[in-house]
């Protein structure tokens, strides 16, 4: 098999297994917590994004990956990131960790679109190799990370019962 080929299919198997992880054990979790709560679980798996600095570590990739690949995914993920904890660092004002959640989803998800379009253009499946010990990366954790974009954009625009909209009210009042 082509290094592209098994890069594709480690791919493609990392979004089928987290679906299937999520749909069995996260998303019914999440769905099942208060907005707040599963939104700031969400900002915690992200926080850790400053770890996509890693890209453009001299020794941990192949100094034959492309710049335009690595130093945009870099950048991206860590400002994703930075953002990510600034929401957690907010919870507890509300008007800001609303605005932190919306800035590193659209952030991260913006990210991710455009490294995938990087990674088409420097045919990156042809070069799987020079990502060196980030490998892992692009094939286990973009994946999640996709995945809880979408689901916390759906958090963000689902309308909220009635019942929670009450609760959420009173809190704020007392």
């Amino acid at each position: 098999m082509s290094p592209e080929t098994i890069f594709r299919l480690h791919l493609v198997l990392g979004y089928v297994a987290w679906l299937l992880c999520f749909g069995a054990y996260v998303r019914p979790k999440l769905m099942s917590m208060d907005r707040v709560d599963a939104l700031r679980a969400i900002a915690t798996v992200h926080s850790f994004r400053f770890f996509g600095l890693v890209f453009i570590l001299p020794g941990v990739v192949s100094p034959n990956l492309p710049a335009s690949f690595a130093t945009f995914a870099a950048y991206g993920d860590f400002a994703t990131g930075v953002l990510a904890i600034l929401a957690l660092l907010t919870v507890r004002i509300r008007p800001l960790f609303w605005l932190f959640v919306a800035a590193f989803n659209l952030m991260g998800i913006t990210d991710l679109i455009l490294d995938y379009y990087h990674a088409i253009q420097v045919d990156l499946p042809a070069r799987a190799g020079d990502l060196g010990a980030t490998y892992a990366i692009p094939i286990i954790y973009v994946p999640v990370l996709m995945i809880t974009h979408v689901v916390a954009f759906y958090l963000l625009v689902r309308p909220q019962p009635k019942t929670m909209r009450s609760l959420a009210n009173d809190a704020a009042a007392s």
